[in-house]
């Protein structure tokens, strides 16, 4: 098992060591786990082309580290601890044990109805622990899992499958989440109408609704597992081999297929998770995200069960019944370590203190913040009320392309400071560039984040357009990782993230391309043109604000904005409605056309005193009638 670090100054020595021989240092790491065959080299890269290799000729499979190899030890501890949605339901305690037979037993209902290595598997699902199993049972039997967050609409499911040609898909009746019930079911069979390359659709039943099964496709999860084999041996993988895809937006409007491979994401997964965290043996540890985004892959199933830890997964949300269920699940477990997003953290802020102080919650021992930039309001909030001053908070950087957390503090052992992430895990090596892609050296400084060597479990490719993978983070400046943030490093050398630089918007954690929401937009027949940018919202972070231009004809009201709103969340899902639309008459562009998103962000925020240089706008005057009508 890999060993944490216990001291600032073990922290020096062992970053120090990743530094001067990373390859080195890498090796060690991976040598506490189970390999089939050791590898022949440990890291061969370039970032030009982007070529990445680590473990090279290493085999391995995944789940033997998450599962078999703790069956003699930790055989009977609780591996996933589900919390439903529901208060007043029981808990579900899945040992190790009882974890791998199951995942054994779902691997063998796959391969029966033809999954089998190198296949990818859609995963559309609830938080349940089906969910989680599924996800192990892909990489037991070497297919490649892409989980599609369940709040996407059935043409964001339907793109996200014949990106990746997936040939089976694992799905349910339905899911709770809070009040509501969400039909699954229906969506999943809507987006299959344009899926050719499904040939199974495996069903969990979960809501015990009326649905319609499709003769030859759809089968139910039940009535596989009821007669299949208990056994099943892991499929030796390579190294390099593809774990998962996940997708992301990106700047344009098609979502980016972010591809990990199995030796370097398993390593870091196991190794930032222990550390970051300074989990122990007996620690309860709580992510509140969903399976559906990569924090819930690297921090709710792999890292925390390669670690051979105890990872709760809770069904539903923080406000459902009321504004108390975070701490009423805290105390009810005796939640050690609790992992949240600033978004969550807002609107609890917002509820009455009460809902917290109802609850013992001194079992806390670690806070941790993921998602976006914590703000200080919200930091000294968490510190104050939910750790009572007494619980480090990690506040972690990192992103669906990086797998794993790369700046935060070490619990207990890096010094805090309220919105800093503070410093590089070992084995990360961050810079700040300016404009022109020259490294900024030195403290106190602000640039664009890159990161100048490779570490291991970063993204390899993006699925079927590895020319795309270059372009977004490898061409901007040569020879470096571009992450998209710009960056401050403060006087003690420590990293703030101020934010996106590119096209894209994080809404409550999630990034979002401003073209995919442009691209629903503009999708409603009285829109000519749309422009999307963030502004700040006191719950999301960022809210989305839409200008829209109309057809001149047409009479826009509320009934138009609802219409907008219902097409978004059609295409993509309720996650990407614009918190405010605006019926503009033009956009600033400049003379080659290019919208200048800098003025309607300003304007946006409510900021207009110094709009800067308006020079190359073809028609400055359109400025002053968006001023008049901001929302």
């Amino acid at each position: 098992m890999i060993q944490k670090i216990n001291s600032f100054e073990e922290y020096q020595s062992e970053y120090s060591k990743s530094v001067s021989n990373p390859e080195e240092f890498w090796a060690k790491q991976a040598e506490t786990f189970q390999w089939k065959k050791k590898w022949n080299k440990t890291l061969e890269w370039n970032f030009d082309e982007p070529k990445v290799e680590w473990f090279k000729g290493g085999k391995l499979n995944i789940t033997e580290n998450c599962l078999d190899r703790h069956l003699e030890a930790r055989g009977e501890k609780t591996a996933i601890l589900w919390e439903p949605n529901e208060p007043n339901k029981p808990a579900i305690h899945i040992t190790y044990n009882e974890l791998h037979d199951r995942v054994c037993k779902f691997a063998n209902v796959l391969k029966k109805n033809g999954g089998k290595k190198g296949d990818r598997i859609c995963l559309y699902m609830p938080m349940v622990p089906e969910l989680a199993i599924a996800v192990l049972a892909c990489a037991r039997i070497g297919a490649i899992h892409s989980v599609v967050f369940a709040g996407f609409s059935a043409k964001a499911l339907a793109e996200r499958i014949n990106d990746s040609q997936c040939n089976i898909l694992v799905t349910a009746d339905g899911g709770f989440r809070g009040a509501k019930t969400i039909d699954l079911k229906t969506i999943a069979d809507e987006a299959l109408e344009n899926c050719l390359s499904i040939k199974k659709s495996i069903i969990l039943k979960r809501i015990n609704s009326e649905v319609s099964m499709k003769q030859d496709r759809d089968v139910w999860l039940h009535d596989e597992l009821a007669s299949i084999d208990l056994s099943c041996d892991a499929e030796e993988m390579d190294a390099e081999d593809s774990l998962f895809i996940l997708y992301t937006s990106g700047s344009t409007g098609q979502p980016k297929g972010v591809q990990h491979t199995i030796g370097g994401y398993m390593v870091y997964a196991e190794y930032s998770f222990k550390n970051v965290f300074q989990c122990e043996e007996d620690d309860i540890y709580w992510c509140t995200a969903d399976i559906g985004w990569i924090t819930g892959h690297s921090y709710i199933v792999y890292g925390p069960l390669l670690a051979g830890a105890t990872t709760v997964m809770f069904e539903g949300v923080p406000t459902y019944p009321d504004a108390g269920r975070f701490w009423e699940v805290v105390e009810k477990h005796k939640v050690n370590l609790f992992y949240t997003a600033p978004t969550a953290i807002r609107a609890l802020q917002a509820c009455d203190i009460d809902f917290v102080n109802n609850y013992d919650l001194s079992s806390l021992r670690v806070l941790g913040s993921v998602g976006e930039p914590i703000n200080v309001e919200a930091w000294e909030w968490y510190n104050e009320h939910i750790g009572k001053q007494n619980c480090p908070i990690v506040d972690t950087w990192w992103q669906t392309e990086t797998g794993g957390m790369m700046i935060s503090p070490l619990a207990g052992i890096t010094e805090l400071k309220p919105t800093y992430a503070t410093l590089p895990l070992p084995g990360i090596q961050p810079c700040l560039v300016d404009a022109d892609g020259e490294e900024i050296f030195g403290n106190d400084v602000e640039g664009n984040l890159c990161i100048k060597y490779p570490w291991p479990s970063m993204l390899r490719t993006l699925w079927g357009d590895h020319e795309r993978c270059r372009q977004t983070y490898f061409s901007t400046y040569p020879g470096k990782y571009f992450t998209g943030d710009g960056c401050k490093r403060d006087a003690d050398g420590m990293y703030r993230i101020t934010g996106r630089v590119d096209d894209v918007i994080n809404v409550s954690g999630h990034r979002m391309g401003t073209a995919e929401v442009e691209n629903a937009i503009n999708e409603h027949e009285a829109v000519i043109e749309s422009a999307i940018v963030g502004y700040p919202h006191d719950i999301k972070g960022q809210g989305i604000y839409a200008y829209c231009i109309m057809e001149t004809n047409k009479a826009v009201n509320d009934t138009t904005r609802k219409e907008i709103l219902a097409k978004v969340t059609d295409i993509i899902g309720p996650i990407a409605k614009p918190d405010k639309i605006q019926f503009v008459p033009g956009l600033p562009k400049t003379r080659s056309g290019k919208i200048m998103r800098r003025i309607l962000r300003k304007i946006a925020e409510g900021d207009t005193s110094n709009l800067g240089d308006t020079s190359t706008l073809l028609d400055p005057s359109v400025i002053e009638t968006i001023k008049k009508g901001a929302i």
